[in-house]
């Protein structure tokens, strides 16, 4: 196929830029450990030689890994964000396995890069991360500016013909005319209403029947069937009257009302199965999650050790009680468990009202638990909960089982933030919806962080919620 025979040179021409930024980046991180007084070199300037041995293996291990973060997966909407972070990933994965094999080869061989010539390459090698990052980045970043102005002038434009001009299909429609990044020209409908002459602004140039003369008169790339179930019948003939057409064909199933979760394919035994709710955060993805959220509460709770006296204090000022607050909440699975806090209200603040949210300057804060919950230092002590297991670094907030058994009712969905962890910090609260806020809104994007995870997300959200400050007065 031609598309596949485009992603190709696509692929190669971003490995050719990560694998150049990486060369690059290693001679001049040689260049800075010893030929200028940044830090004062100590064992003199070892051979150039013995560094150039070592780009081989760099020039190996880079592809690779950059692989299994999915950095050669062509796709036109990716975020500059999340390519920050995959990269930064995939470059500190790298060097870590680089540096390993090099002590490796050190401590059993004691030839090549032995002694002085590895004594300071620490050194260097943190300046060749430091500066891959940034040449990658903006190879990448370069590479897509130049994809996104030929496809401005005309180039590499894909042709889209959709079959059913219902509702199905204009929704398809508009969500391809609200990203032309993507370089998709939908050039008509083809529908068997007679009375339908438009669909989200585009034509209906031709019944389904008339699908195979279509996509040869208008050379289109991309079939996209988007019929009601009801139509099975037109969906098999359409099918049947392409299947030796040279196009791509994609079907959107008439349950995307009923498909909350990012859907998936199983097998059994010979017979696909899909799979409507099923989540990224499985296996391997599930073990590696649970290992970040280990070694970073771990060390959020020597943190707090070292700043307990600080604490102390605030909760205490013009406030006598206890330091701590622990209170119900529903997690993973809807099992509820104890929440810990530093207290930040006043002893029995819902003594008179019973449960309710706490909103925007709410009186029952106290002022030393205002700053507290300013800086999100309130929230500290859920690191243990972190550690127990009860709950993650980033996932949905937990709530209170009194809201939930009264939002379940009222929102739909709102029960599917229980297939994951709840999180101390999350994708809704870094974009804004925290505490009394719009709930459908938090659970909008309680549900694209739950289709969408992985490490990378993991970490933007753990950065933005440093970044942004995360004043949070209302949680």
């Amino acid at each position: 196929m031609m598309v596949s025979r485009k992603n190709s040179i696509l692929q190669l021409v971003y490995l050719g830029g990560d694998l150049f930024a990486t060369a690059v980046a290693f001679f001049l991180a040689y260049y800075l450990r010893f030929f200028t007084d940044l830090i004062p070199v100590r064992y003199g300037v070892p051979p150039f030689q013995q560094y150039i041995n070592v780009l081989p293996l760099l020039l190996s291990v880079w592809p690779v890994i950059f692989y299994f973060h999915g950095l050669y997966q062509i796709r036109r909407a990716r975020s500059y964000i999340d390519e920050f972070f995959s990269v930064t990933a995939s470059v500190g994965i790298s060097t870590a396995v680089v540096w390993g094999a090099l002590l490796y080869y050190r401590v059993y061989h004691q030839r090549g890069l032995s002694g002085p010539a590895l004594e300071p390459a620490r050194v260097l090698f943190l300046y060749f991360m430091v500066l891959d990052i940034v040449g990658i980045l903006l190879a990448r970043a370069s590479i897509r500016r130049v994809l996104e102005e030929m496809r401005r002038r005309g180039y590499n434009i894909k042709k889209v013909l959709i079959a059913g001009a219902g509702t199905l299909g204009e929704t398809v429609a508009r969500k391809i005319r609200e990203h032309e990044e993507l370089g998709y020209e939908i050039v008509g409908f083809l529908d068997d209403d007679p009375e339908k002459r438009v669909a989200a602004g585009y034509p209906v140039i031709g019944k389904t029947s008339e699908v195979s003369v279509m996509v040869d008169q208008l050379h289109a790339d991309f079939l996209i069937i988007a019929l009601p179930l009801s139509a099975h019948e037109t969906m098999m003939q359409i099918l049947h009257s392409t299947r030796n057409e040279i196009v791509d064909i994609k079907i959107v199933p008439d349950i995307l009302e009923y498909v909350a979760i990012r859907a998936g394919i199983e097998d059994l035994d010979g017979v696909p199965i899909v799979n409507l709710s099923d989540l990224p955060l499985r296996g391997l993805n599930s073990f590696f999650k649970r290992v970040m959220d280990i070694i970073f509460s771990m060390a959020g709770l020597i943190l707090t050790g070292i700043l307990f006296p600080f604490i102390f204090a605030l909760v205490r000022f013009r406030s006598s009680g206890p330091i701590f607050f622990k209170q119900e909440r529903m997690g993973l699975d809807g099992k509820s468990f104890l929440m810990y806090k530093f207290r930040t209200m006043t002893v029995d603040a819902e003594s008179q009202t019973g449960p309710v949210m706490s909103h925007k300057n709410d009186p029952r804060v106290t002022t030393g638990g205002k700053l507290l919950r300013k800086f999100y230092i309130d929230e500290w002590p859920q690191f243990w909960n972190v550690l127990k297991g009860e709950m993650s670094l980033v996932g949905p907030r937990p709530e209170r089982p009194f809201f939930v058994y009264y939002f379940k009712e009222q929102i739909p969905q709102y029960m599917l933030r229980h297939k994951v962890r709840s999180g101390i910090t999350g994708w809704a609260q870094v974009n804004g919806w925290r505490g009394n806020t719009s709930i459908e809104k938090r659970i909008e994007h309680d549900l694209y962080y739950i289709e969408n995870w992985s490490l990378a997300l993991d970490l933007k959200i753990m950065w933005l919620t440093l970044v942004r400050g995360l004043s949070h007065s209302d949680l």
